[in-house]
């Protein structure tokens, strides 16, 4: 087969069970990871034709993407603020909405770190910062690299995960301490440090949502990042507010990612201890963010 052919072929087979828009972005990654060819590069040299090694892989992704399997983890990387992440099933898919807290994050420290008066007790840039639930490492490592000078923390339950998250960090040459621990486990919670910052995209889905998301993701992603029990659904929240009173400097800040519903719940979790709290949408127009000030 051409490689016309074959991209044709595949984009088709993926229509089974993708709507037209979201098969043709799944294939043009695919075939670009790949391939190392872009559509416009097709359209160009209609008949070119790929080695067998390259034919044999391009099928086997395909078969897996048949069963639901999300391309990110087919392909076995993610992008997160134009960062090339590695992902496996130990690990959530980074997702746009997260790259707007961290966004949500970076420009508050931009206003209020760049304006330290000298004299102060740490040179301005200088914070620290735990990330609570890292997964792939990708909140810490995309501040670490506009903010090169920020001490980064991050903290997950799951030895997997910060397997990846280290090789991640290593491959992005980002200094972060890993530290893994049960967060939940207030017991634990000496061994993390003073922070001026907490931010985290905890699990936060009810048990009883199951069944109301894709299958791509029911059946890969790793339901310990994103399950509660529907009688603990602000579980994390919990958490992180008490952790928040004993380990955040003075007006020190904690920046979240919620589930829509529960945004509001979650804010009035903050009220009753903090100040400032602040409900954000994100680009779908749904209460998805938190922040507190202390």
């Amino acid at each position: 087969m051409t490689a016309k052919e074959l991209y044709r072929n595949f984009l088709l087979r993926l229509q089974s069970i993708y709507a037209l828009g979201e098969a043709t972005a799944i294939t043009d990654r695919a075939f670009e990871a790949i391939a190392g060819i872009r559509r416009q590069e097709l359209v160009k040299h209609p008949q070119q034709q790929f080695t067998a090694a390259i034919n044999e892989e391009l099928e086997k992704a395909l078969h897996e993407l048949l069963q639901h399997r999300p391309v990110q983890y087919v392909l076995q990387e993610a992008w997160f603020f134009h960062l090339k992440l590695k992902v496996n099933e130990s690990v959530l898919i980074p997702r746009p909405e997260t790259e707007e807290l961290v966004q949500w994050l970076l420009n508050d420290l931009q206003q209020v770190y760049q304006v330290r008066q000298t004299g102060t007790p740490r040179p301005a840039g200088i914070v620290n910062i735990i990330d609570i639930g890292t997964g792939s490492g990708c909140i810490p490592i995309a501040i670490k690299k506009k903010l090169p000078a920020a001490n980064i923390t991050a903290v997950d339950y799951s030895t997997a995960a910060l397997t990846l998250a280290k090789e991640n960090a290593a491959s992005h040459h980002c200094d972060i301490n890993f530290i893994e621990t049960d967060f939940l486990k207030e017991d634990n919670w000496s061994s993390l440090p003073q922070s001026d910052i907490i931010i985290s995209n905890p699990p936060y889905i009810p048990e009883q949502e199951k069944e109301q998301l894709d299958k791509n993701v029911l059946a890969w992603e790793p339901h310990l990042a994103l399950f509660v029990p529907d009688n603990k659904a602000l579980i994390f929240y919990e958490k992180i507010a008490a952790f928040g009173r004993k380990y955040l400097s003075p007006q020190g800040q904690i920046y979240l990612e919620t589930h829509a519903p529960l945004a509001q719940e979650v804010a009035n979790l903050f009220r009753k201890e903090y100040s400032a709290v602040t409900v954000k949408k994100d680009m779908f127009g749904l209460e998805r963010f938190v922040k507190a000030v202390y």
